[in-house]
């Protein structure tokens, strides 16, 4: 790391000051295990005591090694109620504003990258093709370290792909799919293994199911991930009550990560307390494991060195913060991310969708009435009161629930910007809009289950049974 003058860190925001110390006290010990110069040590030494100076004075707190600042909390929107903050956790996503999350607050909140125009034209000179539209309309839109992944992919050097799925019902709804979708197109353009998590044990400790009812739902969403056409010889889906008890390695790195996080540091993270469960506690370990390569010795032979990049929702980004940060200290590369906005409520963008409320969403079991009938009753609008103020002023495709659907879904460019304006003029009328997205969503559902019903039982154990793939490490 470059040392930087003062000037410049007034510039950061404090999970970025934080990460900078993380990474200055790591070129100390290195300097020091090196045993390089006295003054080149010392000049090292002098800016990690500048850095934490800088991350006190932003913070009003001393720097502690693998605690973040508490990032999670609130991301104020730019007003003063308490009332009109962004509340966003792992299990929680709350805002007052109808658009929804400020996602701009939130990348200099969590310290992330913005996905521009360069990184998309970076990575579509490396495909050498079209970018995925979930990188043309910022549905991805925050990264960390896709700039590595990208050099060692031009470089011939291989990487793999993790993402996963918290499995608490056994019906998944279509805004589970996003992160499906664009992980398949990465795998296919990129050509390299996937390993999909199950977090059936996450899914026991917070929610009042049973451990055999976790593990159903498991299998069952594994069916649903099965059917969005992934390569069997190029991907691994696990349940981690099956694969935490057949893996050394996995475990291994998951005592490895717990050694090197403390109680205080995850309450700092996730917001646990005394009264909550110590598996909740360790629960983050879990998800961090498969972020290292040698998790999976039967796909990289072992290999401890094969980059990890994640695509994911960033309300899941505090769980591979601590990932990032525990990394370098047990010997593994930090994960990459790309994440991805929220997926809107029917009812409005002001939170995600909850499985458990079955108006909230279109679920993949859901019939062609069904569809229609929920976009036509619960999908929030942008239009007007009346027809004559709709054709005057116009709709406003920021808060409207069925043109944000169509943008995760509409494949046509040109289509969606022709709706964008006939709404904004007010020349489409809403219910005209809300028909659009039900001949969408119809077919994409009707062709979900149709694959799904191809998926057998004995193809789930494939896909979850520890082996080879088609790679060579």
């Amino acid at each position: 790391m470059a040392d930087s003058p003062n000037c410049d860190l007034k510039s950061l925001s404090p999970l970025q000051l934080f990460e900078r110390v993380t990474e200055q006290g790591e070129k100390v010990r290195a300097l020091k295990a090196g045993k390089a110069s006295k003054d080149e040590i010392d000049a090292a030494v002098r800016m990690l005591l500048s850095l934490k100076l800088s991350y006190k004075t932003a913070t009003g707190q001393d720097y502690q090694a693998g605690l973040p600042p508490r990032d999670l909390v609130l991301i104020n929107n730019g007003t003063t109620k308490e009332e009109d903050e962004d509340f966003v956790d792992p299990w929680t996503v709350q805002t007052s504003n109808a658009k929804g999350v400020d996602y701009d607050k939130l990348i200099v909140r969590f310290g992330s990258s913005k996905i521009d125009t360069d990184l998309i034209n970076r990575i579509e000179r490396a495909i050498g093709q079209k970018p995925h539209r979930f990188l043309r309309r910022g549905i991805f839109f925050s990264h960390r370290d896709m700039d590595q992944i990208l050099d060692a992919y031009e470089n011939k050097k291989s990487f793999y792909l993790y993402t996963g799925r918290g499995p608490s019902s056994q019906a998944m709804h279509v805004g589970h799919l996003i992160p499906f979708i664009f992980t398949k197109w990465l795998q296919e353009v990129f050509d390299v293994p996937l390993v999909i998590q199950l977090t059936d044990d996450e899914k026991y400790l917070w929610k009042d199911l049973t451990i055999e009812k976790a593990y159903e739902y498991a299998r069952e969403n594994a069916k649903d991930i099965i059917a969005c056409g992934f390569d069997i010889s190029k991907t691994f889906i696990f349940s981690d009550l099956d694969y935490l008890g057949t893996s050394t390695g996995f475990y291994k790195n998951i005592v490895k990560v717990q050694k090197h996080v403390t109680f205080n540091q995850v309450k700092g993270i996730f917001g646990f307390t005394d009264s909550d469960c110590i598996g909740k506690i360790s629960f983050p370990a879990i998800q961090a494991a498969p972020s290292f390569s040698s998790s999976f010795p039967q796909i990289f032979n072992g290999k401890e060195n094969i980059q990890c990049l994640i695509p994911c929702a960033i309300d899941q980004d505090p769980y591979f913060r601590m990932t990032r940060d525990v990394a370098p200290r047990i010997g593994q590369p930090k994960p990459a991310l790309l994440h991805s906005v929220f997926f809107p409520a029917l009812q409005g963008a002001q939170t995600k969708m909850s499985a458990s409320d079955p108006n909230s969403s279109i679920f993949l079991t859901d019939t062609p009435k069904q569809i229609k009938t929920k976009i036509n009753k619960h999908a929030f609008s942008g239009g007007r009161d009346t027809i004559e103020e709709h054709r005057k002023y116009g709709g406003n495709c920021d808060v409207d629930v069925s043109f944000m659907y169509l943008t995760f879904f509409l494949e046509d460019d040109d289509r969606l910007e022709q709706l964008k304006q006939a709404y904004t003029s007010g020349e489409l009328l809403t219910g005209e809009l809300k028909k659009v997205l039900i001949e969408t969503l119809q077919p994409l559902v009707a062709a979900h289950q149709e694959r799904r019903k191809q998926v057998t039982d004995e193809m789930v154990k494939q896909f979850m049974t520890p082996r080879k793939l088609a790679f060579e490490f």
